[in-house]
């Protein structure tokens, strides 16, 4: 990175009522440069996700106020942001009802750090491909505009292997 070059920091919300599961997962995070919020309500973590800008938000189901499958499926509603459940109910039945709301992934606890880390940066990067499709408008580009953004990131995908490979 050139000096006058800034990197963006990515905002994360962690709503987790668990202070010692949040904490561990803002100082993984933060490790990566990830700027975290952490709420411990679900009331209030609704009204965070729904006012502010996140690149992504972990959602933990069992939570004081509103519970994060309701959660989840108000945000869905209002913002298109990934969202990554992060939580003790482990049974299908929750996964499929949380994926089934919006949720992009589903973790159960406990789980590692290092995998959540890979897991939250993963799905920023789809998220972002999917926009420049998409638009932050919502608004489909057309197929020439889509084409043609597929093509630059095949030509660039060819390129990057080249270069390993050389």
């Amino acid at each position: 990175m050139d000096k006058g070059e800034r990197r963006v920091m990515r905002k994360i919300l962690i709503v987790e009522d668990d202070i010692l599961i949040a904490e561990i997962e803002r100082d993984y995070l933060e490790i990566e440069d990830y700027e975290v919020t952490i709420c411990q309500d679900g009331q209030e973590g609704l009204k965070l996700a729904l006012e502010n800008e996140y690149d992504l938000i972990l959602l933990d189901v069992m939570l004081p106020g509103v519970n994060g499958f309701t959660i989840c499926r108000e945000i869905r509603k209002q913002k298109d942001v990934a969202i990554i459940m992060v939580t003790a109910k482990r049974e299908d039945l929750d996964k499929i009802r949380g994926l089934g709301l919006g949720a992009d992934d589903y973790i159960v606890k406990p789980f590692s750090p290092s995998e959540l880390v890979a897991r939250v940066k993963a799905h920023i990067n789809i998220h972002e491909r999917r926009l420049d499709i998409v638009g932050t408008d919502g608004e489909r580009k057309s197929p020439e505009e889509v084409d043609a953004i597929l093509a630059e990131r095949r030509k660039n995908f060819r390129t990057n292997i080249g270069e390993r490979s050389g």
